[in-house]
């Protein structure tokens, strides 16, 4: 195998247990604050959903999934899919809102 095609790579260094935790910590108080907010009112909610959401998953994708780690392409390959995932839930539900 050839070992030079890898000799210009840096090593990468992954984070230890305690960020798992920490981040697993944050989801949990995360999804704390939406139960809570559930129970405020049925706008804080959805507002809560609009907003937590979003954030949760992506704690869940920069960690967990070790996008953190990748290359800025795929980074920005995710990035466009999700804002056209976004676009298309937003056609979706102005459809329905004027029907």
């Amino acid at each position: 195998m050839n070992d030079t095609l890898h000799s210009h790579e840096a090593p990468i260094e992954h984070p230890g247990y305690g960020t798992f935790i920490g981040v697993w910590l944050l989801l949990l108080l995360l999804t704390g604050c939406l139960v809570g907010l559930s129970h405020v009112s049925q706008t804080y909610a959805v507002w809560g959903l609009m907003t937590l959401t979003p954030l949760k998953a992506g704690l869940v994708f920069y960690y967990f999934m070790h996008l953190k780690y990748e290359g800025p392409v795929f980074k920005i390959v995710i990035l466009v899919t999700l804002g056209t995932l976004l676009i298309f839930f937003a056609l979706l539900f102005s459809d329905v809102a004027f029907r």
